[in-house]
């Protein structure tokens, strides 16, 4: 049996995007008969517990901003353990944090990223996203023998994403709105667009309103919702279902941008995180999205005439479904997830 680890965390600054992309790729390898476990620090914010509700060991280490201790105390974890693969999706960690786990057991190494700005020292690197020239983006950022996943094919969605990708495409009005700013919502993007909906009319739709356990306003936004007679969701495990019924969607870039493109939600998207901007605004000159822009740049009143050219003009919206289908590739078919077959090939 393959033995596989993934060292990722969650916290509040950082969000929760890393851990649940892990989480998918975990199911897939599970299925395929890997043993998953993941190594994650005490981080304030994380889903440790979620992790292990979700069926995982977690091996728990001390918080640390340095990468080479991070590195040490991650070999520490392992230390009695066989392990084949160490997949490390961190923004912190480079290839200095590689090279030392690599050369403490002769792991493989795999990097999951979207950044593009720092060199690796892996054999597979996976960049799910859309980017101008994205099969380039990372050629002077690593050995010419690793292996490169780019590109919205390689996109790791939950197994339910890819059960129907038939959506929003023929709507004539916007009957639900979707909103999800990410588990954390640090810069309090659904605060904002609670408070754009004292200028809208709710009498012809429904609002249904998703965060996660590490958002610091998760009592706040409930009441608001509650108030306003909003349908009101915590850490759920079904927004594709959610999205399916959805005909419009608020929401950050990132990995779920990717799962509404996917299914053809039609979404207005705010940058919440410098690692968003580009691929947000690639995706908004392809028009499989409406970028307005940086969040600190995004007021009320943005929100208000974004949501009223939606309701005004459901045929923009409609082109933009079929786009968003179209650069996610929704309708290729396959027997076993592409970045499942690349891991197979490399512990081979």
């Amino acid at each position: 049996m393959m033995n596989i680890f993934i060292r990722a965390d969650a916290s509040i600054e950082m969000g929760t995007g890393h851990i649940m992309r892990c989480l998918t790729l975990a199911a897939f390898l599970k299925e395929k008969g890997a043993g998953v476990q993941f190594i994650c620090a005490s981080t304030i914010g994380n889903l440790i517990d979620y992790i292990s509700q979700e069926g995982y060991q977690v091996l728990v280490i001390p918080e640390s901003n340095d990468k080479l201790l991070d590195a040490l105390n991650t070999i520490e974890a392992l230390k009695h353990l066989k392990a084949d693969l160490v997949i490390v999706d961190h923004y912190q960690m480079d290839w200095v944090w590689e090279a030392e786990v690599r050369e403490a057991g002769n792991f493989k190494i795999m990097v999951i990223d979207d950044l593009a700005d720092r060199n690796h020292d892996c054999d597979l690197l996976l960049d799910q996203n859309y980017f101008k020239a994205y099969e380039k983006r990372y050629d002077e950022l690593m050995p010419s023998e690793c292996k490169k996943l780019l590109g919205p094919k390689y996109l790791l969605l939950r197994p339910e994403f890819y059960q129907d990708t038939g959506t929003a495409q023929g709507i004539s009005a916007i009957k639900n709105i979707l909103v999800f700013y990410g588990g954390s919502d640090p810069t309090n993007e659904t605060l904002k667009f609670l408070e754009s909906l004292n200028f809208i009319d709710l009498s012809s739709f429904n609002v249904h309103v998703v965060v996660g356990l590490s958002n610091a306003n998760l009592e706040l936004i409930k009441q608001l919702c509650g108030e306003k007679n909003i349908n009101f969701y915590v850490q759920i495990n079904y927004i594709s279902e959610l999205m399916r019924k959805a005909d419009l969607a608020l929401g950050a870039g990132g990995v779920t941008m990717w799962e509404r493109c996917f299914l053809g939600l039609p979404s207005i998207v705010t940058i919440v995180a410098d690692n968003q901007k580009e691929s947000t605004e690639a995706a908004a000159e392809f028009g499989a999205v409406w970028n307005i822009g940086w969040h600190e740049n995004v007021q009320v009143p943005d929100l208000v005439e974004s949501l009223n050219r939606a309701l005004d003009r459901p045929e923009e919206l409609k082109k933009m479904s079929i786009k968003a289908k179209q650069l996610m590739q929704s309708d290729m078919q396959y027997n076993i997830h592409p970045v499942v077959e690349a891991i197979l090939e490399v512990l081979k």
